[in-house]
């Protein structure tokens, strides 16, 4: 393994990991798995494309993609998940699929089924050394997604808000009880998750620089894939479980012989870790009331 690839797999990584975030914050405060999260990172490329194609400028690109992403991640928590509220998890989750699905539909209807390219500016490669070369995008979605990971753990444990929303994952009821407004935390996590995937969209399309409908459909799985193998709704876990799925990507895109086999390869390693340890590396286990 070279040094180049393993700085590639900590930024695919660092996208993992923020998408990660979108999934293990919605379950650990409103306990339930929201799937269309992954399409959301396709709104904000469409969204991201679309600004360009208009304007032509990439920093209003980014700001009309985070805005777009968090009133849709708001509307449809509003729409499709508050009165699901007291539902069976069934019922939500198939709630989810659909609204996966239907945010597919609108893309293709609007855009068409087939991948159009973004045109975001090329960044320049970096020869560091004699064998290091190193993208500058690389080193961006580093940078960039370390601090937002750093940032979102701070304010979780800091701030006001952060301390109301480890109390509704803790126990949603008392937390009422004690004067926390809960319909607006879930609001807010949704906001922060789909923020945190809509940033992922614009480094994603730094490395493949097209989009289609199904555009989060794979990333969205892997992510989810990283926020179990760190443990649901655990954040740092999220963090963890999203660097560790994309350096092994990475490695296996590097060699030839492991390259048909990437995908395969990185969910035997959920199968692995979920045999060894059932809640995820920093996951706890949930002890139920009777």
């Amino acid at each position: 393994m070279t040094a180049t690839t393993f700085i590639d797999g900590l930024s695919l990584g660092a996208i993992y990991a923020l998408i990660a975030l979108g999934y293990t914050m919605v379950y650990g405060i409103a306990k339930m798995l929201n799937f269309a999260h992954g399409d959301i990172i396709m709104v904000g490329a469409y969204t991201v494309y679309s600004t360009l194609l208009w304007m032509g400028k990439p920093i209003l690109a980014v700001i009309f993609a985070i805005a777009v992403c968090v009133i849709l991640g708001v509307v449809i928590e509003k729409v499709a998940y508050k009165p699901l509220r007291g539902a069976s998890p069934l019922a939500v989750l198939i709630t989810a699929i659909g609204v996966s699905y239907l945010l597919q539909a609108i893309a293709q209807l609007a855009f068409g089924a087939k991948a159009v390219p973004v045109g975001l500016p090329r960044f320049p490669v970096l020869h560091i050394g004699d064998k290091l070369v190193v993208n500058v995008s690389t080193l961006i979605t580093l940078g960039v997604g370390s601090v937002l990971m750093i940032a979102l753990t701070l304010f979780i444990k800091k701030s006001k808000i952060g301390r109301a929303m480890i109390a509704v994952s803790e126990d949603r009821k008392a937390a009422q009880l004690m004067g926390v407004n809960v319909n607006r935390i879930i609001s807010l996590t949704f906001a922060i998750g789909s923020a945190l995937a809509a940033v992922a969209s614009i480094f994603y399309l730094m490395q493949i620089p097209n989009t289609s409908p199904t555009l989060g459909s794979m990333p969205g799985i892997k992510a989810f894939t990283a926020a179990v193998i760190g443990g649901i709704g655990s954040i740092p876990g999220a963090m963890i479980g999203g660097v560790l799925l994309g350096v092994v990507e990475k490695i296996c895109l590097s060699i030839p012989a492991l390259n048909p086999y990437t995908t395969a390869i990185e969910f035997a390693i959920l199968i692995v870790i979920l045999m060894v340890r059932p809640t995820g590396i920093l996951g706890k286990k949930i002890r139920e009331k009777v």
